[in-house]
């Protein structure tokens, strides 16, 4: 019974799913950082691009201005008119660079922008992975945790059976060698530390009586006697 406990507590920790999530895990927590900084990155360039245009917006509106002015004929001094003229010209250039440099803002922008929504559609692929798999994980855990109560039920049911002394024996035994107090003897041979019991052992063994309990000399561990004991 102990065995059987044994083997569905492994199979229940050691389910392939508990690697995988633990990976996927990692994945997201890499993922999550990159989805951070790209949103960060889009946050920062969309205000630079708002900046850009924020500041393109009073010299076209004073370019347009002066424009009006000369094209209206209502500067008549030659010297004023020549500097209005210049700094038509000037402000041209300025927004000339102003626009260039809005420009490489709104690239940076697009491409910033185009990984910001790949990572935002794996992040969501990968949580629907996640979930489902761990969904998965959950159901078979829960299958083996009511394996697990069931054999645990027949285990206490069983050691009520057994006397005190021998129970506590067997429950020091299963302490100290790793979950296992009593062994199988299979073919003269003892299923716990896989040695072969010697011959004078194995006539002892078959002439004892059914309810002497035997323990192995190598190991210790209580001999459970089958028709397979080679007896």
């Amino acid at each position: 019974m102990d065995t059987e406990i044994a083997q569905l507590q492994h199979q229940r920790a050691s389910l392939p799913e508990h690697a995988r999530i633990a990976s996927m895990l990692a994945d997201r927590k890499q993922l999550l950082a990159d989805y951070t900084r790209a949103e960060t990155e889009v946050s920062d360039l969309t205000r630079d691009q708002s900046r850009a245009e924020a500041d393109l917006e009073p010299v076209r509106a004073r370019k347009v201005r002066d424009q009006q002015r000369i094209d209206s004929g209502s500067v008549s001094d030659p010297k004023s008119l020549q500097g209005l003229i210049d700094e038509v010209q000037h402000l041209t250039r300025r927004i000339s660079d102003l626009e260039d440099a809005e420009l490489e803002v709104m690239e940076q922008l697009e491409k910033a922008t185009a990984t910001f929504e790949e990572l935002q559609a794996r992040r969501g692929e990968l949580e629907t992975e996640i979930r489902a798999l761990m969904k998965t994980r959950d159901a078979q855990v829960a299958e083996l945790d009511t394996k697990l109560g069931h054999a645990d039920t027949e285990r206490r049911a069983l050691a009520e059976k057994l006397p005190q002394p021998l129970l506590a024996a067997y429950e020091k035994l299963r302490a100290n060698h790793g979950g296992l107090g009593a062994a199988e003897l299979r073919h003269g041979r003892c299923s716990g530390c896989r040695l072969d019991v010697n011959a004078a052992d194995l006539r002892a063994f078959a002439a004892a009586p059914a309810d002497e309990v035997l323990r192995c000399e190598e190991c210790g561990r209580i001999l459970v006697r089958t028709a397979e004991s080679g007896l």
